[in-house]
């Protein structure tokens, strides 16, 4: 019987990365979801987050008690970006670990929503397939 090998993309190198293609979500370790995930007010209003009345405060106020939450790691006062925090094993702190799969899916950013129709290389994703189960 003949094997076939499937490549595994390396997150950090660009080249590595395959042509999307719909199917290949329910199969992969859910790569994408290591990257760093950068949100916007709205979005974060979405996830439950931040609330309506908050959002006319100054947003250096607002990422400040989110990093101190733990829920953003980063905030670029320039552009009114946060980064959401990554755990330590760099998944999304919205990712479950076991499953693999998104537990806010239905308030997930645009980030994520957009994927992979914007990112590091638009219309690529960084797919790796699941790690087979006994």
């Amino acid at each position: 019987m003949k094997t076939t090998l499937i490549a595994a993309a390396e997150v950090d190198r660009l080249e590595t990365w395959q042509r999307y293609a719909s199917h290949m979500c329910g199969g992969c370790h859910s790569t994408c979801c290591t990257l760093p995930v950068e949100v916007k007010i709205k979005d974060l209003i979405r996830i439950g987050v931040v609330d309506e009345f908050e959002k006319d405060e100054p947003p250096k106020n607002i990422a400040k008690r989110l990093q101190k939450d733990g829920i953003i790691e980063r905030f670029n006062q320039k552009s009114g970006i946060f980064t959401l925090t990554r755990m330590s094993n760099d998944d999304c702190l919205y990712l479950d670990r076991k499953s693999r799969l998104c537990t806010i899916y239905d308030k997930r950013p645009d980030t994520c929503r957009n994927h992979p129709k914007v990112g590091p290389r638009p219309g690529y994703c960084a797919y790796k397939p699941k790690v087979a189960t006994r």
